[in-house]
């Protein structure tokens, strides 16, 4: 079994966190005026989103790869619903648009990615998720 880790921690001087994994960062914040938020980052829904999208970009690369096909344009436009108190997802749906270098059709290289896709299989079947308090670091 494979895991991996990232890190986040207060930027100082802001109520933003900075988060990284490796040598890629990301700063997280509210929008301007809610809960001290300056609009510094990405909110935990914009993460959601780009996190699925971002997978399945990734995973049409993978799936073309695999199939021997070269890929040009891709354009993917991911809408998260939200509702509820506490505020959940409720429903997710992506917009997917490829276009193989010899002009042909995609669609078996977008259903591959569908299949391989660990952001949108996680999603789908739901994964438990444990919040524990731990030592300042």
């Amino acid at each position: 079994m494979a895991s991996m880790t990232v890190e986040l921690r207060n930027v100082e001087g802001t109520e933003a966190a900075i988060g990284w994994a490796g040598s890629h960062t990301v700063v997280v914040d509210r929008p301007e005026g809610k809960a001290g938020g300056r609009g510094l980052g990405f909110n935990g829904a914009q993460l959601l989103a780009l996190a699925l999208g971002g997978c399945f970009c990734n995973d049409l690369r993978y799936a073309a790869h695999q199939m021997g096909a070269a890929l040009g344009k891709i354009a993917v436009s991911v809408t998260i619903e939200l509702e509820g108190e506490p505020l959940l997802t409720t429903a997710a749906a992506m917009s997917v648009h490829c276009e193989t270098l010899d002009g042909s059709d995609p669609q078996e290289i977008i259903d591959r990615a569908k299949a391989i896709c660990m952001v949108a299989n996680t999603l789908q079947k739901g994964v438990p998720v444990a919040i524990r308090s731990a030592a300042a670091a």
